[in-house]
């Protein structure tokens, strides 16, 4: 008996070597991107497909897209997933980007709590919103991280006219679930992704509503940048280039096109969209 559980042991710990060294020698991507992509569960779709297709591994960095997009400054990655045109405009004219696609887009929404003391359910502008969740001094929980939610959220309060915000604005400084989950708690609006909103609703972690604005001012386009190899020659330009042509494949677009959570449909994909 003793020699069979020996025997046993040794082919299992060999089963483990062989795993490691198997893993181990897959070559890996480091990829930045945003915390709408990976709390949506979206890349757990995504990444095995990619893995399996080109034996690589994909090690997932999830932030906001201003730190995404240090990081490929730095060259701390070889590849960027993100959404904030203007910032991605500036990293691709400063030389930082070598090659960027569209990939998909959703779109942003206000939610607050069911009782909806701001009245804004049946506001359709967001700036009137705004100035009526402002005006009423309801909580507003921003995410303060320099996202592209939160550069979005500025845009939208200038557009708005308001500039300075009082006690009922609290900043953050977290993601997008734990900023939704602390505008639930407090019963309170936040601006967010719809993808991490359906979410955070199918796990049933937020119980908050979304209310009234719609319209191309809260469209949330996504965008794949690969780190340019002149900038930072380390960077595996090759792997990079192959996971920007996976997502925007018809692979990579049925993948994304095809993700539901609850029955919605959390991203559109738009590969043939020019950036």
């Amino acid at each position: 008996m003793t020699r069979c559980f020996l025997s046993r042991l040794f082919l299992a710990l060999l089963l483990v070597l062989g795993f490691w060294i198997h893993a181990s020698a897959l070559d890996r991507l480091k990829l930045a991107t945003t915390t709408s992509t990976e709390n949506s569960g979206l890349l757990k779709q995504l990444h095995p497909v990619f893995e399996k297709k080109y034996l690589v591994s994909v090690h997932t960095i999830s932030v906001g897209t201003g730190k995404a997009l240090r990081l490929g400054q730095n060259g701390d990655v070889d590849v960027v997933l993100v959404h904030a045109k203007k910032a991605e405009d500036l990293f691709m004219a400063s030389g930082y980007g070598a090659r960027r696609r569209a990939v998909m887009y959703n779109d942003f929404v206000i939610v607050g709590p069911p009782s909806d003391p701001a009245g804004v359910f049946k506001t359709f502008d967001v700036s009137e919103a705004l100035l009526q969740i402002k005006n009423s001094k309801s909580l507003w929980f921003s995410r303060g991280d320099d996202s592209g939610t939160h550069k979005k959220e500025m845009e939208l309060w200038r557009d708005a006219g308001v500039g300075v915000f009082g006690s009922w604005y609290r900043a953050l400084g977290q993601g997008m679930g734990r900023t939704l989950m602390a505008a639930d708690e407090k019963s309170g609006y936040t601006l967010t992704d719809r993808g991490t909103y359906i979410a955070l609703v199918a796990n049933r972690k937020v119980s908050l509503k979304i209310q009234g604005p719609r319209g191309e001012r809260l469209h949330n386009p996504y965008s794949v940048i690969a780190v340019n190899p002149k900038r930072h020659p380390h960077v595996k330009i090759d792997l990079a280039v192959k996971y920007i042509d996976f997502l925007t494949s018809g692979e990579g677009q049925d993948i994304i096109r095809d993700f539901r959570l609850m029955g919605k449909q959390l991203f559109y994909p738009n590969a043939k969209t020019p950036r």
